[in-house]
């Protein structure tokens, strides 16, 4: 997501963790930078920054502001979707030579949806070293204060701008048991969270996180329906992330009980085939039970 423009300069506080002696290793650093709030770059990034030889950045512009605002100067090399394959072979080159060569984007880690990760498979692929440098990350900034289950989650990007393709990808991800985190812009939020409502259910739990980290920082929690009634988040201006509970389990339906339970007691009696299609369909073992002694009893 990109990142709003640096206007402040950050102060190193006296008591920062000293530097390692040890120089920087050759090799890809793909590092982070704040997504917002400039005081979010971490003093390892900032040594990274300092001591590369390359730097790559998907903006140019957006990526001199930062460096600024930290009081360095780096040639910048474009490196993203467009540039990106003419841009590799010079990189390997580089790196191969045992220079330090990083990657940022306009804001967060890289690679999350944003170009890189060819990089970094090419570079793999070549036996070269490759260095996470973590920070900021919008997806997990959203899910710390969603106040939605955290255990598992599926981040799927943004959804498309068409409705009908926003809904199909919808649909392929309704059933999924993890919370969802997608980005979306403010000019689409609104069709995009009725959507939401109209595929994954209008009570879906869902959190609406905008501007994290910045001045103007805001969560919306409610359900799908309540989210896309909101005026407030209807075109609303800055970074989005969204978030929706984890999909449930689909109840099986009474004649895919009934065909599971017949098959079940060609093999086994009726209390261990009522178990096993209770397992595997999430139904009530009682029940199935006594409708397994019932077909038992008309054969």
């Amino acid at each position: 997501m990109s990142a709003a423009s640096p206007d402040a300069p950050a102060n190193t506080p006296p008591n920062a963790p000293p530097r390692h002696d040890k120089p920087l290793e050759p090799g890809l650093y793909i590092v982070s930078t704040p997504i917002g709030n400039l005081r979010d770059l971490t003093f390892r990034a900032m040594d990274v920054l300092e001591a590369c030889d390359m730097l790559l950045a998907e903006d140019t512009r957006v990526a001199g502001k930062l460096l600024k605002a930290y009081g360095l100067s780096k040639k910048i090399e474009r490196y993203d979707d467009y540039a990106g394959e003419r841009a590799r072979p010079k990189i390997m080159a580089a790196l191969q030579a045992g220079q330090r060569v990083a990657l940022i984007s306009d804001a967060g880690t890289p690679l999350v949806s944003d170009p890189g990760y060819k990089l970094v498979r090419e570079a793999a692929e070549l036996g070269l070293p490759v260095f996470a440098i973590p920070g900021a990350s919008a997806v997990l900034a959203g899910l710390a204060v969603a106040g939605l289950p955290t255990d598992r989650f599926l981040f799927a990007g943004f959804p498309p701008p068409k409705s009908g393709a926003r809904r199909t990808m919808f649909e392929e991800l309704a059933g999924v048991r993890a919370t969802l985190v997608f980005y979306e812009t403010g000019p689409r939020l609104a069709e995009s969270l009725a959507d939401m409502a109209a595929v994954f259910g209008p009570g879906r739990e869902a959190a609406v996180a905008r501007e994290l980290t910045k001045l103007y920082e805001t969560t919306y929690r409610g359900t799908l329906e309540s989210l896309a009634a909101d005026p407030m988040l209807d075109g609303p201006k800055g970074e989005i992330v969204v978030l929706v509970a984890p999909g449930r389990a689909e109840v099986a339906g009474a004649a895919e009980a009934e065909a599971a339970l017949a098959d079940a007691l060609k093999r086994l009696p009726p209390s261990e085939a009522a178990a096993e299609v209770a397992k595997a369909l999430g139904l009530n073992r009682r029940e199935l039970y006594r409708r397994a002694i019932e077909l038992k009893g008309t054969e």
